[in-house]
C-alpha cells in the first residue's frame, strides 16, 4: 500500500468495490491512462529499484492527471538515480542534470535554472517557451 500512496493511486483502489482485489479488466480496459500510469509507477517501485527508467510516463495525460502523475514521480524519483526520456519538458524540471539531444548529439546540460538562465538563444530554453505557448 506505500507505493500506491506514493503513486497518488491508493485512494482509487480502495474506492473499488473490491479494494486492491478489483479485476480491472484484460489489460486494464477499465481503467483511464492516469490510472494505468499510477498503477505501473507504483508496480515498478514495488521492489524498490536503484535505479528507475522512464521513458514519456506523462505521454497523452491531460494536464489534471499529468500532475498527480509528476507529484507520484518525484517522491517516487527521491534518492533513485532516475533516467528520464521526455518531451513534456515539466516531467524534467526537477532533475538534478538534464540532457537536451538535437538529432541524437547532446547539445546543452545543466539543471532547469541553468539551461533556462542561456535565455532564448538556448535550445531547452526554446522547447519550454514552445510548450508554454502550446498550453
Amino acid at each position: 500500500m506505500e507505493v500506491a500512496r506514493a503513486a497518488n493511486i491508493h485512494d482509487f483502489i480502495m474506492s473499488q468495490k473490491n479494494g486492491y482485489e478489483t479485476w480491472c479488466g484484460n489489460r486494464g480496459l477499465q481503467l483511464s491512462g492516469g490510472q494505468k500510469q499510477r498503477i505501473s509507477i507504483a508496480r515498478a517501485t514495488l521492489r524498490n529499484p536503484m535505479v528507475l527508467l522512464l521513458d514519456e510516463a506523462t505521454k497523452a495525460l491531460d494536464n489534471h492527471v499529468e500532475k498527480l502523475v509528476q507529484i507520484a514521480l518525484d517522491r517516487i524519483m527521491m534518492g533513485r538515480t532516475s533516467i528520464v526520456v521526455a518531451h513534456h519538458l515539466c516531467t524534467i524540471q526537477n532533475c538534478d542534470e538534464i540532457s537536451v539531444l538535437d538529432r541524437g548529439e547532446v547539445v546543452e546540460k545543466g539543471t532547469h535554472l541553468c539551461l533556462m538562465a542561456k535565455g532564448p538563444k538556448g535550445a531547452y530554453h526554446s522547447h519550454v517557451n514552445l510548450q508554454f505557448q502550446e498550453n
